[in-house]
């Protein structure tokens, strides 16, 4: 008789091994017990600029820009910080790689907020709350630089930035990882800036400029812009017709994506350009350019024409050596946020 109990025993043993597992015994429980598993799928929009009229896709002139339109398309970022917000307030924070992967959070109804994690300059503030989250960029000084927009600070242009919110998602148990598509979308476009001469362009040895005017903040909730205008400061490379730029921006102050379309504001956009010559003379330009960043509120094409250098600005001095590093005492600075 105790053979059979035995081996009676010995069966349910197995069965029971089988079939389930004691969590406080079993190393790989969450393997195949019931758990919140959330496995982010991302998918990454990967655009440059947003068309509001000009309609820069179908009319790109790659002979005129020099590239393809393609070409000042951004790369998927590679990480991604994922917040958790949960319902009593709390919320916790992961980072993913860049094709995503599983999202350790708790049971119940949560909000999330997703945007890429491998920024330089990018500062991110009120991250607490999801109504409040945004980020910004460094100060940017330039000792040359004279401010024609009064009270903005001057910033370094932001990395590359996408994010993603999904207000409402419901952890629940499962035994298989459930799958949540995750569309991380551009906060940071791209301005082509041009900067095309009539003559004197080879008596110029730096260039270098500014574009006044731009959000300061972006929202990662849904893209809207603040209110505060900065100056964008950055370095121009030079090309046959004068100096280039790519410029990253978070766009125009008061941005919303659902109310922009036909709204005109009365907000005004500056472009400096800095050079200096050959002779180590500087030169400095300025232009309104309120009419095409008003018609570009996120990525776009900004170009001025007609510069010019004359033979009289280009001589004299005492000589320059166009390979030096920087500009000597109007060397840029950035400084960290204040």
């Amino acid at each position: 008789m105790s053979r059979y109990l035995y081996e009676g025993g010995l069966l349910l043993c197995l069965g029971a091994l089988l079939c389930g597992c004691r969590k406080d015994l079993c190393y790989d429980h969450e393997l195949h017990g019931l758990n919140v598993r959330v496995e982010v799928r991302p998918d990454w929009e990967c655009v440059w600029e947003r068309d509001y009229g000009m309609d820069w896709d179908d009319n790109w002139a790659e002979e005129v820009f020099c590239c393809a339109y393609e070409a000042l398309c951004p790369e998927p970022a590679s990480g991604i910080a994922a917040f958790v917000y949960n319902a009593d307030g709390t919320r916790s924070e992961r980072h993913l790689p860049s094709e995503g992967g599983l999202l350790p959070m708790s049971e119940g109804p949560k909000s999330l907020l997703f945007c890429n994690d491998d920024t330089r300059y990018i500062v991110f503030s009120e991250m607490d709350s999801w109504a409040t989250a945004s980020a910004t960029t460094r100060t940017r000084t330039r000792s040359s630089y004279s401010q024609t927009h009064g009270g903005e600070r001057t910033v370094n242009a932001p990395d590359m930035l996408y994010g993603e919110w999904i207000e409402k998602h419901e952890a629940a148990q499962t035994s298989a990882p459930v799958a949540l598509a995750a569309y991380l979308q551009p906060l940071v476009y791209t301005y082509l800036v041009r900067y095309e001469f009539d003559a004197g362009l080879e008596h110029v040895a730096l260039a270098r400029g500014a574009l006044a005017g731009m959000a300061e903040a972006v929202y990662l909730r849904d893209g809207r812009t603040g209110g505060e205008a900065a100056t964008i400061l950055y370095d121009c490379e030079l090309k046959e017709f004068g100096p280039e730029a790519r410029v990253a921006s978070f766009g125009v102050p008061d941005f919303s994506p659902e109310e922009y379309r036909g709204r005109r504001s009365e907000r005004k956009y500056g472009l400096n350009l800095e050079v200096r010559l050959k002779n180590g003379k500087v030169k400095i330009f300025e232009f309104d350019v309120t009419d095409q960043v008003a018609s570009q509120p996120r990525g776009g094409v900004i170009a001025v024409s007609g510069l010019v250098i004359t033979d009289d600005e280009a001589e004299g001095g005492g000589g320059f050596d166009v390979d030096i590093d920087g500009w000597g005492d109007c060397e840029d600075i950035v400084l960290p946020l204040d």
